[in-house]
């Protein structure tokens, strides 16, 4: 008898860390991504464009939760009709043991995850990413210049933008003397320049990676990471090198969206 009610206590604790592995970390962070997507947030994880969808599936996750509670504890292990013979045996014994260590191992850190993600403020991608990522592509579209047009309309540029064309542009010359007013932030360069860097998202921060241009003259002004206005000319050297001769450059704090799409 106490063995019975002791695999009956067992199977219970079972069922118990199962639910709260499934069900209970699966209304947390519904809750999590529903109180970001309502303040605003959760663009500091994935796309503008897809916040509507993150948030509709965090509705439907917490409506599946809801149902879930209808159902008792352990029913989802109904399906296993094996005899009480095979139950008791050394082998089902070590199985049941290892599948018990796994879900509370599992169910701790999933839990201190989701815990994090409630009591850590979300923050943006840092300067350090982005320096470290810095020997990746930047070209964000294919071809800064219009044939028809013979050069890209550069008035709604973003650093991602310009740093497309600056890396692409056949025609660099003509974009000497174009007028801009850039944010980002402070990230090395070379020489005297320093880079003014921009993460980019394309869906998530999975897939972000930096945009830079070259501002000139003012490396060493500025830590690393500080973020800054820069109102200037696009200058085209001898060789076609291209960046930003600043006029201004003011410290600014950091934009609430701090990415570029």
């Amino acid at each position: 008898m106490a063995d019975i009610h002791h695999e009956e206590h067992r199977t219970g604790l079972h069922a118990i860390a199962s639910r709260w592995l499934g069900l209970g970390l699966a209304t947390a962070v519904a809750v999590v991504t529903l109180g970001l997507g309502v303040t605003g947030r959760l663009t500091l994880y994935i796309s503008p464009d897809t916040v509507w969808f993150a948030c509709a599936a965090a509705v439907v996750m917490l409506g599946m939760a809801v149902w879930s509670c209808t159902l008792p504890p352990g029913a989802e292990g109904d399906h296993d009709h094996t005899g009480s013979t095979s139950r008791t045996d050394a082998g089902s014994h070590r199985r049941r043991m290892l599948q018990t260590i796994a879900v509370v191992t599992g169910g701790a850190i999933a839990s201190l995850v989701v815990l994090a993600a409630l009591v850590l403020p979300p923050a943006t991608l840092s300067a350090q990413l982005a320096v470290s990522r810095a020997g990746e592509s930047t070209v964000l579209f294919a071809g800064a210049d219009d044939v028809t047009l013979g050069v890209a309309d550069t008035t709604t540029f973003g650093v991602g933008d310009w740093a497309s064309a600056f890396a692409t542009s056949s025609r660099p010359e003509e974009y000497d003397g174009a007028s801009v007013t850039l944010t980002g932030f402070v990230t090395p360069g070379k020489g005297g320049d320093a880079g003014l860097t921009r993460m980019t998202i394309t869906h998530c921060v999975i897939d972000a990676r930096p945009a830079t241009v070259p501002v000139a003259g003012v490396a060493g002004k500025y830590d690393t990471g500080q973020w800054v206005e820069v109102t200037g000319t696009v200058h085209a050297d001898a060789d076609g090198t291209l960046r930003i001769e600043p006029t201004s450059v003011k410290k600014v704090a950091e934009p609430k969206d701090p990415y570029e799409y």
